[in-house]
């Protein structure tokens, strides 16, 4: 068997088939005394192997080797080559799976805490720890420490978000005498760490101090819907395009947003909302997924009404208000729901705007990783 045959022998019949396919292929164009020096090696390496002489098919194998390295030199930067050409065909598979396969997706908020998590910061009255902890705390739970004080007294004029590359969101915080960049999304900044306009800062103490978590990271299955229809209680993925009520919102040049919620009516459902409870066709859904929110423990508030702030569309706006989804529609409902704009505000979701059902956190290792439920 192969895998027993000593390696000396190996690379001799691999040097060997070798030769012989350079023959079969290159003989056409092969100078004369080239030809007639790989078929005398090919001869030679033959006898040496029926011979069994370690020496003598070392011997002979280096010597075709040779014979094969000039008969058919390496092309130059031909190392480059090859590097550049696996990572393309790397980069084309990867580019495969995502469009049709699996797509990594970012939790950009808090609307289906606490099954999925957004990014979240945490005030703290300590520096943070040592970098070795940081580096852990990054690597297991996604945690970024934040420490920045303030160089003078001064006044904070605005806030301005910044993306980099489409994946790194940092906060400029604009005071009246310099800037300070804050490795966190604008809403976590103000929202989490109290940061406003008009808000003032003292020389040398922090304007932001304490940690940001990072937003759960998944996998969005694309292929399952393909050939089963979305049911109630799966988490989905939608594009906004064509729902006017969010593009509205989105600034010119962003496009389409992908928006991930709990799918919670499909076409013909009648939805009703009798806080912390949802009824759907009249009756409380047995599915775990929604007894889980409406049971108002480990975080979950159960089922509200929304209320409307004069731009967004508003259903199910008291405990007696009925919806039905139109057909070939989809109705999304956050897990936290006191706290999520969805299809309360913006109506039913397209059947043709469906992206894909959340799979699996593949990211951060502490906390929901697994799959999705």
């Amino acid at each position: 068997m192969f895998f027993l045959t000593p390696r000396h022998r190996k690379e001799a019949k691999i040097v060997l088939r070798a030769a012989r396919k350079l023959l079969r292929y290159r003989s056409d164009i092969l100078p004369e005394r080239q030809i007639i020096g790989l078929r005398e090696g090919i001869t030679r390496l033959k006898v040496a192997l029926r011979q069994e002489s370690r020496e003598d098919i070392e011997q002979s194998t280096a010597k075709l080797h040779e014979l094969f390295d000039q008969a058919s030199p390496r092309p130059p930067l031909a190392g480059l080559r090859e590097n550049t050409e696996v990572i393309l065909v790397a980069l084309v598979i990867a580019l495969g799976v995502r469009a049709y396969f699996l797509q990594p997706f970012k939790i950009p908020t808090g609307s289906m805490q606490p099954t999925l998590y957004g990014v979240t910061g945490t005030r703290t009255a300590d520096p943070p720890p040592s970098w070795p902890v940081r580096a852990a705390q990054f690597l297991l739970m996604g945690r970024t420490y934040i420490d920045v004080a303030a160089e003078r007294d001064d006044t904070v004029i605005g806030l301005r978000e910044v993306n980099r590359f489409h994946f790194f969101t940092s906060t400029e915080i604009v005071t009246r005498n310099r800037t300070y960049r804050v490795p966190a999304p604008a809403d976590v900044v103000r929202r989490d760490f109290k940061i406003k306009p008009g808000g003032t800062v003292r020389a040398g103490q922090p304007i932001v101090r304490g940690y940001a978590d990072t937003g759960d990271q998944l996998f969005v299955d694309k292929v399952s819907y393909n050939f089963v229809r979305p049911k109630l209680g799966d988490v989905f993925v939608f594009r906004t395009t064509g729902i006017r009520l969010i593009e509205s919102t989105i600034p010119p040049g962003m496009g389409s947003q992908y928006y991930i919620k709990r799918l919670a009516g499909t076409g013909g459902d009648k939805l009703r909302i009798d806080p912390p409870n949802l009824y759907i066709n009249g009756q409380i859904p047995g599915l775990s997924v929604f007894q889980r929110v409406m049971s108002c423990r480990d975080g979950y508030a159960g089922y509200s009404n929304p209320q409307g702030d004069g731009q967004s569309r508003v259903i199910l706006g008291s405990p007696a208000d009925e919806y039905r989804v139109p057909p070939r529609n989809y109705f999304a409902l956050g897990d936290n729901s006191y706290n999520s704009r969805d299809s309360r505000y913006f109506g039913p979701v397209p059947e043709e705007n469906v992206v894909g059902r959340g799979l699996v956190v593949y990211w951060p290792f502490i906390g929901r990783w697994g799959l999705i439920r």
